[in-house]
């Protein structure tokens, strides 16, 4: 598991129409190059438009397993995969086979899932709200508890739930990172997303819309309700970014963002504003910002970031946007 406390610029890639691995690694790989902490990528099987024929789905995991072998330092996410997607105990093994294959630098970001549409089209069952959460708390129970079980006990791990049961298994997958990869889990909501977090989060995310600074202090009460103390927890948020050096930069940058809501959070404009709004996410509590890519070729927008705000975002051990 990472053991720096300082804070940490990622990309977050959800291209508008999909992508091919070759288009992935690419920005991954700018993404590294850059001098970025990690390259995180959305688990979304259909875009914004679910009418957009357009689109181009890859598997989430699968790309990732990718990234593992074609990188070398940057750290690997999803924020976040749907729960509803994997079986606890497969994706268990999983995001350990992946965290092995990258020598430690995975985390599992893990929600509720919420794209009734796409569920759908793939024929992923979409159960009510309430049970997507009784889900994602089994879900969370089965996935640290098979990591923090030592193999070859003499009963294993087990669990018996609502809706996941595991039957004494000895030979629980084995990570790369001790006790385990970070966790991270996050959404708007004001109880069951808190309370879950503050049980399995290594990272908590306040998600996009509201008061940021709410949220996060909202996660800490629910932390030091069952004694956790919330400094062990990190604070992060997403920023939709359209940065560019002149305004047809910005333009054709910000014409990529999916949907109203997403432009009315982003950051448009220049590397100054970006910086600025990077500032007051800090004084909101956040210590990791997402910048969420949306134009999966735009090699340019990595180097525009890395070069004009990574170095003015007092991340340490950056020289220039590259790590020192």
């Amino acid at each position: 598991m990472s053991t720096s406390r300082g804070p940490r610029l990622r990309i977050l890639m959800e291209p508008r129409h999909g992508a091919t691995y070759a288009q992935i690694l690419t920005l991954a790989r700018a993404t590294e190059d850059a001098g970025f902490d990690a390259f995180f990528r959305s688990d979304h099987l259909m875009g914004v438009d679910p009418n957009d024929a357009t689109y181009r789905p890859t598997d989430c995991w699968t790309t990732l397993a990718g990234l593992a072998r074609d990188t070398s330092r940057v750290r690997l996410g999803a924020l976040v995969g749907a729960a509803t997607f994997r079986s606890p105990g497969i994706l268990a093994n999983i995001v350990a086979s992946v965290d092995e294959m990258s020598g430690g630098r995975v985390e599992l970001g893990l929600g509720t899932g919420w794209y009734e549409r796409e569920h759908a089209a793939f024929g992923v069952p979409f159960p009510p709200v309430r049970e997507r959460f009784d889900r994602l708390e089994e879900q969370l129970e089965i996935i640290t508890g098979l990591w923090r079980t030592e193999p070859g006990g003499d009963s294993g791990f087990s669990f018996t739930g609502k809706h996941f049961g595991i039957d004494g298994n000895r030979t629980p997958p084995r990570t790369a990172q001790s006790p385990h990869p970070p966790v991270i889990i996050g959404g708007s909501g004001p109880r069951r997303t808190p309370a879950i977090a503050a049980r399995f989060a290594d990272e908590f995310n306040g998600a996009l819309g509201g008061d940021l600074r709410e949220r996060f202090g909202v996660f800490d009460a629910a932390c030091e309700a069952i004694g956790r103390d919330p400094a062990t927890a990190r604070h992060s948020a997403v920023l939709p970014v359209a940065c560019g050096r002149s305004q047809s930069e910005v333009d054709r940058r910000a014409a990529v963002i999916g949907s109203e809501f997403i432009r009315e959070h982003a950051a448009i404009g220049t590397p100054g504003l970006v910086t600025e709004r990077l500032g007051e996410l800090a004084e909101a509590g956040a210590d990791t910002v997402y910048f969420h890519i949306y134009d999966i070729d735009d090699l340019d927008h990595i180097a525009v970031l890395a070069g004009d705000v990574l170095p003015h975002a007092g991340l340490p051990g950056t020289v220039g946007g590259r790590t020192a």
